[in-house]
């Protein structure tokens, strides 16, 4: 039987839903102490409904505004009703990511969000992906923001050499008390004539070998992008509490990890590592975007290391970091100590249709991220943001259900998504989970 939550949530759910069917809870919002977090937001009219009918307008689609504008639309508002309901505002968001289907879908969303933010957009991370979780879903975005408050307060920064796109608006860097968001970085060019990939993040034109894609492409990010934006407001890698980096190639991973075991001889972020569709970014060619949240350089607040004997997918890696309130995990997969999928989350070949593998893959998850919980002293109950990312959305419903085992009658503030490949062969779901840790 599953660990189910032994104490009581700290975590407030706004506007929780039931989906049906499939009795599917759900918490759009969640109020965290002094994080407003907003997860898994879809064009819908209603949280617990299909694509809202002004956005499909199946008979006359192309009557008025695009119909990605619409949906764009449509998140914006829902957003505005989380914010009110967790007592913050569209000034106090801190962080943004979006995936999108196809690149088509970005300039209308932009031009919304831009105008929901009167031009003055937090960090932003973009990349598509393979599939959403509704019929005529083009995009899905996540959110967090601050409960305004003394010693509390959000400063969007635009350092010198870091661009910023005109038809995006982000700012690179934002602080809000002890905490840095930085957007997520591509290996785009410094300077639009000498793109798309910048000059020093690209093997030399002509040569078959003189370094490695991925390899460089991570250097130029961390060099170019990450330590600057860092060190504008003080810090360093080494404040860095949490990374997201996404890959266009499953097999860039090894390089990839290389690389950034280099720039962290020490204890690395909580790292997850995500797939996305190919092309996946703004550079057509570029094959990794990466983003971070860390703690100001010198901050009375502090990272700590976690470690609850959790195997985690890949080696050298952390498996959570607290910092502050929040608790940041690694990506979760459900692997052995040696990174191969555990043996009791293994299928019998021989009985195929007796056991889910996303079933068993989640209860392992479940019960790993509950172990990390409890040594950073909090509970799985007061998880903010809970990304799924499965490599086929027909298993949601039988993960689902496992979340419902582990926490009964509590509404998830859940993301999932569809993406080409996990980097450990049978895995079918991974987790990447912040909670509250009051």
């Amino acid at each position: 039987m599953p660990e189910t939550s032994k104490s009581a949530s700290s975590v407030v759910p706004l506007l929780p839903v039931t989906i049906q069917p499939g009795d599917i809870q759900y918490a759009p919002g969640v109020r965290a102490g002094r994080w407003v977090f907003a997860t898994g937001h879809k064009g819908q009219a209603e949280f617990a409904g299909g694509m809202a009918p002004e956005v499909a307008d199946e008979a006359a689609p192309l009557r008025g505004a695009a119909k990605n504008r619409k949906e764009a639309q449509r998140i914006f508002a829902n957003f505005d009703k989380v914010l009110e309901a967790g007592g913050s505002d569209r000034q106090h968001v801190v962080r943004l990511d979006q995936y999108y289907r196809r690149a088509r879908v970005v300039d209308s969303y932009h031009d919304v969000r831009r105008e929901f933010f009167g031009g003055r957009v937090p960090p932003s991370t973009s990349n598509l992906h393979q599939d959403f979780l509704l019929a005529g879903q083009d995009m899905e975005v996540q959110m967090i923001a601050a409960v305004p408050g003394a010693g509390f307060e959000v400063e969007q920064l635009r350092p010198a050499g870091l661009p910023v796109h005109a038809t995006s608006a982000y700012s690179p860097v934002l602080t809000c008390g002890d905490y840095v968001f930085v957007a997520g970085q591509t290996a785009e060019a410094l300077k639009t004539e000498e793109g798309p990939i910048d000059p020093s993040a690209r093997i030399p034109a002509g040569h078959l070998w003189k370094g490695t894609p991925i390899k460089l492409e991570t250097d130029f990010v961390i060099e170019r992008k990450l330590k600057p934006a860092l060190a504008s407001v003080g810090s360093t890698l080494a404040d860095v509490v949490k990374a997201q980096v996404y890959l266009r190639d499953i097999d860039d991973v090894p390089g990839f990890n290389a690389a950034w075991a280099k720039h962290f001889p020490h204890a690395p972020p909580a790292t997850t590592i995500i797939t996305t569709s190919t092309p996946g970014f703004i550079c057509e060619t570029g094959r990794i975007e990466i983003n971070t949240v860390s703690l100001r350089g010198g901050a009375a607040t502090k990272k700590q290391v976690i470690d609850a004997g959790v195997a985690l997918p890949f080696e050298g890696y952390v498996q959570a970091i607290r910092a502050g309130d929040l608790l940041f995990l690694s990506g979760l997969i459900a692997v052995d100590a040696n990174g191969a999928l555990a043996a009791e989350v293994r299928t019998d070949p021989g009985k195929p249709y007796f056991a889910s593998a996303a079933q068993l893959q989640m209860d392992h998850l479940l019960a790993q991220a509950q172990r990390l919980c409890r040594a950073a002293g909090t509970d799985l109950a007061n998880v903010v943001r809970a990304q799924q990312f499965h490599t086929d959305l027909g298993d949601f419903n039988g993960a689902w259900q496992v979340w419902h085992r582990h926490l009964p009658g509590q509404p998830i503030p859940f993301s999932a998504i569809e993406v080409p490949a996990l980097p450990v062969p049978g895995a079918v779901v991974m987790l990447d989970l912040w909670v509250y840790a009051p």
